[in-house]
């Protein structure tokens, strides 16, 4: 998909609106969705001059250390039912080994928000897309639920939901019977804040990551980026993810 806004300009103020008339929507038969997250702004538009993005330190980043996990799970309403094949998670934390030295590197991995999505290519109605500033998302409204974007992604980023979900967070709209995964907290970005799990990684002390525009010069993440050598998952499949990785 061509890094643009999602098609039909008409739907970024249909949600605005839908935001303040309606407490739930049905998307089918058997399928609600509560709430809905209102849009930014027309006057501060989402603009490809942005390109966010996460740089995550791996050697700062404990392997007994969630607190990025349970940050993203607080500020978006995702509830530990003790089922780790159905639960969603938008962040969970992974040990990479190198088979030749036999270290260790614990890392959190959420949605990479690719350049070129392959999740955005398969979907059949458009419901996976990549705004002009980077962040992937799912528009709850238009997706059936048929999965091909999990089958596409290949870190394993998206959930589908298989049970009822209550008491949403009116930022992170939800709805059984569809997919969802790490929006990069795109209310919190949209209103000039970091993503919950950089900021619970923070405070936690860790500060293993960084949050900032990438096509931004000056930002943090920027000058890091330039000055030490970064690693993207899976870089041979050439999608450009906007999450990258030092120490691995």
């Amino acid at each position: 998909m061509s890094e643009q806004m999602h098609p039909d300009f008409s739907r970024r103020e249909f949600l605005s609106q839908s935001a303040k008339l309606a407490a739930g929507v049905s998307l089918a038969s058997g399928v609600m969705l509560y709430g809905v997250a209102e849009a930014k702004p027309s006057a501060e538009a989402v603009t490809s001059k942005v390109r966010w993005g996460m740089l995550i330190d791996t050697n700062k980043c404990s392997s007994g250390c969630d607190a990025c996990v349970k940050g993203c799970n607080e500020w978006n309403g995702l509830k530990d039912h003790g089922r780790p094949q159905t639960d969603a998670q938008w962040i969970r934390k992974v040990d990479l080994r190198n088979k030749g030295t036999g270290s260790v590197h614990s890392l959190p991995m959420m949605c990479q928000h690719c350049e070129k999505p392959p999740c955005a290519d398969v979907c059949p109605t458009g419901a996976s897309f990549k705004r002009a500033d980077g962040i992937v998302l799912v528009d709850k409204h238009i997706c059936i639920g048929c999965r091909y974007c999990i089958m596409a992604c290949p870190y394993k980023a998206r959930s589908f939901i298989h049970e009822d979900v209550t008491d949403q967070r009116p930022h992170a709209p939800r709805g059984k019977g569809t997919v969802e995964a790490c929006t990069m907290c795109v209310t919190r970005v949209d209103e000039g804040q970091r993503p919950a799990c950089v900021e619970a990684c923070n405070t936690d002390g860790h500060k293993a990551i960084i949050f900032g525009d990438l096509n931004d010069p000056n930002s943090e993440i920027a000058q890091t980026v330039k000055t030490y050598a970064t690693t993207a998952i899976r870089a041979d499949l050439g999608l450009n993810p906007g999450v990258r990785y030092r120490g691995i």
